[in-house]
Formats: C-alpha cells, structure tokens, sequence
C-alpha cells in the first residue's frame, strides 16, 4: 500500500510519459494483463488510457487491472490509470 507521499511523487513523474496502454471496447483482458505486468516488470510505472468505447466502469477496470497485475493504483484521472509495482532494481525509488 503506497502512502500519500509516495503517491504524490509517483503522479509527479507519470505526468511526464506518455500513456502506453489503452483499453478499447474489449475491456480487460488476459492478454491485457500479461502485457501491462511486462510493461510494469520494465518500468514500474505504466499509464492506461480508458477508450470512451470501453464498455466497463472506468473504476472496475482500474480494480481488474491492479488485481490481475498486483500493482498499486496510483490515480485514476478522467479517462487515465496510473499503475505502480516495485521492482528489485527500483527505477523510481520511493521516499
């Protein structure tokens, strides 16, 4: 579980990247989570677009995705999933 401070260092260094993800129409998927736990496993830090066609609650595709990956949510912001999981080789080492 991620602290406030931490929180708020992580949302200050995804406001810098890019989304790398996008949920379409499809929703979540297991090819989805596979390969948002990869992106996680490179960089920690992964950005999620919610496509307005995406059929699910913006809510529940951040829970799906934060279960299927056991990554902390960082923020969910209008359409937008901030996820986070520490890595042994911390790419952004939390205070």
């Amino acid at each position: 579980m991620l602290t406030g401070k931490q929180k708020r260092y992580l949302r200050s260094i995804a406001h810098k990247i890019p989304a790398t993800f996008q949920v379409g129409k499809d929703g979540v998927s297991d090819k989805m989570i596979d390969a948002i736990r990869l992106g996680l496993q490179a960089n920690e830090l992964v950005k999620i677009k919610v496509l307005d066609n995406c059929t699910e609650e913006l809510n529940q595709v951040a829970l799906d995705l934060s279960a299927g990956t056991k990554a902390d949510i960082v923020q969910i912001i209008g359409h937008t999933i901030i996820l986070y999981l520490e890595s042994p080789k911390a790419i952004y080492p939390l205070p």
